[in-house]
């Protein structure tokens, strides 16, 4: 038997392996019959041997190979060879394995290709269609993302509201892996409670708003490198761009309002009200950040998120890419030459 588990879902891909897994009967057993191989590096000869091989005191033996098919995926040549040569002996290759598949694997074995994105036009994974179970796995998102969180609350034994469902899927975005994560860190912190919005703003929101203090702080500083390596980890993490935007325009007008508020002599949980702060910890860092950055810059910084803002809303640009582009600016940007943002800042 030959799957097929390719996407971008990591976490989804790996809990289909674990499936196939049970299906076999007894894992411990299975682990003595099961063989991981690079299919980056991989020849037919090594995979014939693995597969004709019989199992250990199992009746299956498991064959996991990473990457295979993506190695036939167009952009993964040789820079040395010339194009017609390149490209002669990756269908060569691909043409070597595509025989192999097709004429079966022995009956004791299970084969299970493990890839990225592939194309439809992948040369393996054509030439296995109708002879394997191919399976892909997207990321969820919007509705679907919130089903899923749904889905595995409820699985897991927990409740949780609509609204504390949008807050997490919007905070956490579509990694599954970190989501999981905080989910049980969320049933954990309720108790068998029905989880609820502030108990997200609490568990979940703490630490993603100390990476944008410290990424607003990098670029405040013109520290380029820093804020671009604290953006790349926030995209990691699975948070969408545009709501990443909307934390840093909104982290930058927390520090001039609080610029404002701090002249009236106000105290701070007037303050922290005024706000609509979830925590002493926000204001008390807002408040740093206040007391070490002029008006110009923050309202050059303010001006550019704007821009950045209706770009991605127009179309004009991808979101991602203009996050990007927006950090790398700002953080190399010349103090000395401030954007006039009189229209705005009233």
């Amino acid at each position: 038997m030959i799957y097929v588990l390719s996407g971008q879902d990591d976490f989804s891909i790996a809990q289909a392996l674990e499936n196939i897994k049970k299906e076999l009967g007894d894992t411990v057993s299975l682990t003595m019959s099961t063989t991981m191989l690079d299919g980056q590096q991989l020849t037919l000869e090594e995979l014939k041997t693995v597969c004709e091989t019989i199992p250990f005191m199992t009746g299956k033996r498991l064959i996991i190979v990473e990457g295979l098919l993506g190695r036939f995926e167009s952009g993964t040549r040789s820079r040395r060879q010339t194009k017609t040569a390149k490209k002669s002996k990756k269908q060569e290759e691909a043409e070597v394995f595509a025989d192999y598949l097709a004429g079966g694997i022995p009956e004791t074995t299970i084969l299970v290709f493990v890839e990225g994105i592939i194309s439809g036009d992948n040369p393996i994974l054509k030439s296995l269609a109708g002879k394997a179970t191919i399976r892909s796995f997207a990321l969820p998102r919007d509705a679907k993302l919130r089903e899923w969180v749904q889905k595995t609350v409820k699985d897991k034994g927990g409740e949780i509201s609509p609204r504390a469902v949008h807050l997490l899927a919007r905070l956490v975005g579509s990694n599954l892996w970190i989501l999981t994560s905080e989910i049980e860190k969320l049933l954990l912190y309720t108790n068998g409670r029905k989880i609820e919005e502030d108990d997200i703003q609490a568990i979940v929101g703490y630490n993603q708003q100390a990476t944008v203090f410290n990424m607003v702080d990098a670029i405040l500083e013109f520290k380029a490198e820093q804020a671009e390596k604290m953006l790349e980890y926030l995209f990691k993490s699975g948070i969408a761009p545009v709501y990443l935007l909307f934390m840093i325009a909104r982290q930058v007008q927390w520090i001039v309002r609080v610029k404002e508020l701090s002249r009236k002599k106000i105290t701070n949980r007037e303050m922290q009200g005024k706000l609509g702060m979830s925590s002493e910890w926000v204001l008390k860092k807002t408040l740093d950040q206040a007391s070490r950055y002029s008006l110009p810059r923050l309202k050059t910084v303010y001006r550019k998120l704007l821009d950045t803002d209706i770009s991605i809303k127009t179309g004009k640009m991808d979101a991602e890419l203009a996050l990007n582009i927006l950090i790398a600016e700002l953080s190399r940007q010349s103090i000395n030459n401030p954007v006039r943002t009189a229209r705005i800042w009233r």
